[in-house]
């Protein structure tokens, strides 16, 4: 178990490699890459799918509307953006803000993998189908739908990790379609729950 100042300083070389990553096409298109920020010591690390514009611009994950909306999230169950880890599935804007590929995800992950083997969260939070989709998979829950499992408290225990992941829709998305309210907000009283 690596102290706290030993896990920063791994995440600062992690941030490093991601910022000089040339490893999939998405690295000659971005203005900046986006490692993620926040504080590790709650243990709460939110995922989600890939930077946006104002991200890429800034090098910062969720820092347009989507992330305003995000930040009133975590507000209403006490918690500041900077209490906790917030990165993404990819770590470089796709152009237009278009999905990730399989293949980007692919060759992306295993900087988000290293981020939680030092960062030993407690909780997950994933936001949007595809932040889901990839860490269920990671940790052996198929996931299928966001509106079939979206607010469900899923617990992990094995050798390597023993913690809580759950998913919720991504503020852009509700953002797109505020019928999506009422369903996040009640992801979120359930976040707060196992916090």
């Amino acid at each position: 178990m690596n102290s706290k100042n030993e896990s920063k300083e791994m995440l600062k070389k992690i941030a490093e490699e991601i910022k000089l990553c040339k490893k999939c096409i998405l690295s000659k298109t971005r203005k900046n890459a986006v490692p993620g920020e926040g504080n590790i010591g709650k243990k709460i690390v939110l995922i989600g799918e890939a930077p946006g514009y104002n991200e890429d611009i800034q090098g910062r994950p969720f820092v347009g509307r989507a992330g305003k909306l995000l930040d009133n999230f975590l507000r209403s169950i006490g918690l500041e953006r900077e209490e906790i880890f917030i990165t993404n599935v990819v770590k470089c804007r796709p152009p237009q803000n278009r999905q990730p590929t399989d293949e980007e995800i692919k060759k992306c992950f295993p900087f988000l993998e290293k981020q939680l083997e030092i960062i030993q969260p407690k909780l997950i939070i994933c936001v949007g189908y595809i932040a889901a989709f990839s860490v269920f998979s990671k940790f052996g829950i198929e996931f299928s739908s966001m509106n079939k499992q979206h607010g469900k408290i899923y617990s992990i225990n094995n050798l390597k990790y023993t913690l809580k992941i759950v998913a919720t829709y991504h503020p852009a998305a509700i953002l797109r379609n505020p019928n999506l309210m009422p369903l996040a907000k009640e992801d979120w009283e359930k976040i707060k729950e196992v916090i």
